[in-house]
């Protein structure tokens, strides 16, 4: 037996139109959208009366990766304590986008909440680096070949 593949990684969001312009505006494009509740789904993920909504996210030119972002209307989603948790908390730690320029794709989030978690940092003469919070205080790390 082998792994075919990994097709998505699945994120948990307060406000699912936020979370697809954020994505949108990193470079992502909407796939699909549409409600997931019923038994079924209720029995995959372990909850009674599930209802949520999902916005599947891909990376264009057919480049492997998918974001599944999910906002559940019931039960409601449970927030964190601390709400914004650092960088070392069990869990996903974070999805990493390689970037064309650091900077400009920094500019471009802002104005959609992205907030530096520390700095831009250089690693050797290879990748410009950083660790952003989006929408619901999902840590994302971007990464600038320079080399």
């Amino acid at each position: 037996m082998s792994i075919q593949r990994m097709d998505n990684v699945g994120i948990v969001v307060d406000d699912l139109d936020a979370a697809v312009a954020f994505f949108t505006e990193l470079g992502m494009e909407l796939e699909g959208r549409m409600p997931i509740e019923g038994r079924w789904a209720g029995n995959v993920v372990g909850l009674r009366d599930m209802r949520s909504e999902i916005a599947m996210m891909r990376i264009p030119g057919g480049v492997p990766g998918r974001l599944e972002l999910a906002t559940y209307h019931a039960p409601r989603a449970i927030v964190p304590d601390p709400e914004v948790t650092p960088a070392n908390t069990r869990g996903l730690h974070r999805v990493m986008f390689a970037v064309d320029d650091i900077e400009d794709t920094l500019a471009r989030l802002r104005p959609h909440g992205a907030e530096l978690v520390g700095e831009v940092t250089r690693f050797e003469d290879s990748y410009l680096l950083c660790y952003l919070r989006g929408p619901s205080g999902i840590i994302l790390a971007l990464a600038e070949q320079l080399s």
